[in-house]
């Protein structure tokens, strides 16, 4: 539950629109994934990785915004913290051409992303 002093100190509106920048970018990873395994080259999609990374950050961030100032709910701060730990592994795993492992992994990055960008909105 978001307290009205989360709601009305704006920390709500900016993990909305973090939360859809971030699940946005890990699409992108997955569309210049698919382009990366038809042959294509790897620069836009180590390049979406920075951006997933960036994101990941400003979702924890905006999530501790809510959490502690706005006295807004705290599971949101751990999720984004997984998000982000969880795009560090996945360009771990990618730069060690682990794909069996990076791939299961980035879909569920994918579903972790989804699911915060949801709860976010269905307030």
């Amino acid at each position: 539950m978001v307290t009205q002093v989360a709601e009305s100190s704006g920390y709500v509106t900016a993990f909305k629109v973090v939360a859809a920048l971030n699940a946005l970018a890990v699409l992108a990873q997955a569309v210049t994934a698919g382009l990366l395994m038809s042959g294509g080259g790897a620069g836009p999609h180590g390049m979406g990785a920075t951006a997933v990374h960036v994101l990941g950050l400003a979702l924890v961030g905006t999530a501790v915004l809510m959490w502690r100032p706005g006295r807004g709910a705290g599971w949101p701060a751990l999720a984004g913290l997984a998000v982000l730990l969880l795009g560090f592994v996945q360009s771990m795993l990618g730069g060690s051409g682990a794909v069996a492992a990076h791939v299961p992994l980035g879909m569920g990055l994918f579903g972790l992303s989804v699911w915060l960008l949801v709860w976010s909105w269905r307030r």
